[in-house]
Parts: C-alpha cells; sequence; structure tokens
C-alpha cells in the first residue's frame, strides 16, 4: 500500500491556506467570491487541464491539477462557511460512491453475473447509479442524472451510454453510418436548392437548425459506437484546423498578399500546400 502521508499532509496545508485566504485579515479578492463568481474559474481550469493532457504535458498537467483542485477546494470552503457541507463530506460522498459502484472489486457482486470486461464495468456502474436515490422527491429517471450545463456534444455523448446501458442502441456501428446519411439527406431537404447568397434568408430556427441537431446527436453516437470522446475529438479537429490555418495566413502574408484579395481557388492551393507540408513533417 502507498504511504499517502506526504499527500494528506500537503492538503491539510492547502486546507489551511485557502481558510486563511478567506479570513478577515486574508485576501479582499478571494473574502468577496461567491459559489457563482467561481464558476468561470471552475471552467477554465477543467479546459486547462484537458489541454495539458491533449498535449500529453506532464509537466503542466502537475500544474494544472493543482489549480483544478484549488477550485473544489475553494467552492467546499464556501459551502463549509454557509452551514452546507464541509470538503470532507465531498470526500466522504466520492469513496461511498465508488465502493458502491464496484461491487465486483469490493466483493459484493450481486445480480448479473462475473463482470469481465471495460463494457460491463460501464453497463453496471449505469445500472446502479439509475438505482441510487435522488436528492428530491421527484422519481429518478436514466437520464435525468446527466448534467444540463455539459457542452451538448458531450451531453449527446453521455444521452447515448446511458441509453445503450438499457440496450436502446443500434446493433452495428454502420447502422449508425446509415443514420447519419439519412440525417444528411433530411438537411440537405430542409436547406433546399438555394444558393450561398440566399442562406441568409433560412429559417434557422425552423426545419434546418432541427435537421443539424439531429445530425450532430447521430454523429455523437457514432464517435461512442467507436470508442471516441467526441468532446476530445472535436476539439483536437479545432487545433488542427487552427493551426493550419494560422501557417497559412502567415504564409500569404509574407508574399505581401492579402487573404482578402485572393479567389477561393488560390485559398484552397495555399491550404493544400500547407496542408501537404505539415503532414509530411508529422510523419517524418
Amino acid at each position: 500500500m502507498p504511504d499517502y502521508t506526504l499527500a494528506a499532509s500537503q492538503f491539510v496545508r492547502l486546507l489551511e491556506i485557502m481558510a486563511r485566504l478567506r479570513s478577515p485579515d486574508g485576501c479582499p479578492w478571494d473574502r468577496e467570491q461567491t459559489i457563482d463568481t467561481l464558476k468561470p474559474f471552475v471552467l477554465e481550469e477543467t479546459y486547462e487541464v484537458l489541454e495539458a493532457i491533449d498535449r500529453h504535458d506532464h509537466h503542466a498537467l502537475r500544474e494544472e491539477l493543482g489549480d483544478f483542485l484549488f477550485q473544489a477546494v475553494f467552492l467546499a470552503q464556501l459551502e463549509a462557511e454557509a452551514g452546507y457541507f464541509t470538503i470532507a463530506d465531498s470526500i466522504d460522498a466520492i469513496a461511498d460512491k465508488l465502493v458502491r459502484r464496484h461491487p465486483h472489486v469490493y466483493a459484493r457482486e450481486s445480480e448479473g453475473g462475473p463482470i469481465t470486461s471495460a463494457g460491463q464495468v460501464r453497463t453496471r456502474w449505469e445500472e446502479i447509479k439509475a438505482q441510487e436515490p435522488g436528492h428530491t422527491d421527484t422519481p429518478k429517471t436514466l437520464l435525468g442524472g446527466i448534467a444540463a450545463a455539459l457542452p451538448s456534444l458531450l451531453r449527446a455523448h453521455h444521452i447515448g451510454v446511458r441509453a445503450a446501458s438499457v440496450g436502446f442502441d443500434w446493433t452495428r456501428t454502420s447502422d449508425v453510418i446509415d443514420k447519419i446519411q439519412e440525417e444528411v439527406d433530411e438537411l440537405r431537404e430542409a436547406v433546399g436548392g438555394d444558393a450561398p447568397d440566399d442562406l441568409d434568408r433560412l429559417d434557422r430556427s425552423g426545419r434546418a437548425e432541427e435537421e443539424m441537431g439531429d445530425l450532430f446527436f447521430a454523429m455523437a453516437n457514432l464517435s461512442r459506437k467507436l470508442g471516441i470522446e467526441p468532446e476530445t475529438a472535436l476539439r483536437k479537429a479545432n487545433e488542427k484546423f487552427t493551426g493550419r490555418f494560422t501557417a497559412m495566413e502567415r504564409a500569404i502574408a509574407a508574399s505581401g498578399r492579402t487573404m482578402r484579395d485572393m479567389t477561393i481557388e488560390e485559398l484552397e492551393a495555399e491550404w493544400q500546400r500547407i496542408k501537404n507540408h505539415k503532414d509530411h513533417k508529422d510523419h517524418e
């Protein structure tokens, strides 16, 4: 068993620093914060952790995890001051939850037979989660526990996972691809034959928007079937496009031209040149 003494002492030190910052002789800025004002910082630190993971930058991840942990401690400090709960309550709750949702590890295996794969673990996790009592008198539903504040693509992924845990899923990956093609056809029909100059006249709050949403949802489910987390995949695609576009922009500027003065054919040719160059370097 690893010795967690150092981690425990450092965590206590962080709690003491947090309490000092919030004390009457502490930091004026920290004393002004509320759980609502901390929301953007929680979100920012979350994405900085994800960015460090994407880069496999272990030094940055060490720092970002510390910042992320601080936000959790900060929120718990505010809740403790208000008399709701302490950080110890939060730690106790997650420890109990992990034991409860891993009966195959903690020798509490019940119905359903032995678990031998990660997929079975995920299914059993969702089944146990659905059976847990909620915090309100409203009956808990399978999809009700998915946070509405999640990024929509990630939420679509989790909705698909929950639905699949009770067998409501496509049998084959190819079936999802067929569904995507169906949604593309329906979106094409909704858009109609509008020329590019007429696109602004589309009723974007009507059928086109609905069909676009259906297409995104189907694509999120294909990503799930392929074992790909869609938010991560899209974030990487965004970074790839940003890198190539920025390289193209700089190359055009260095040649004395401006992007606005170039034709779409010229821009596409430059894009392909940058793309091929970067792809070649990536494979060296």
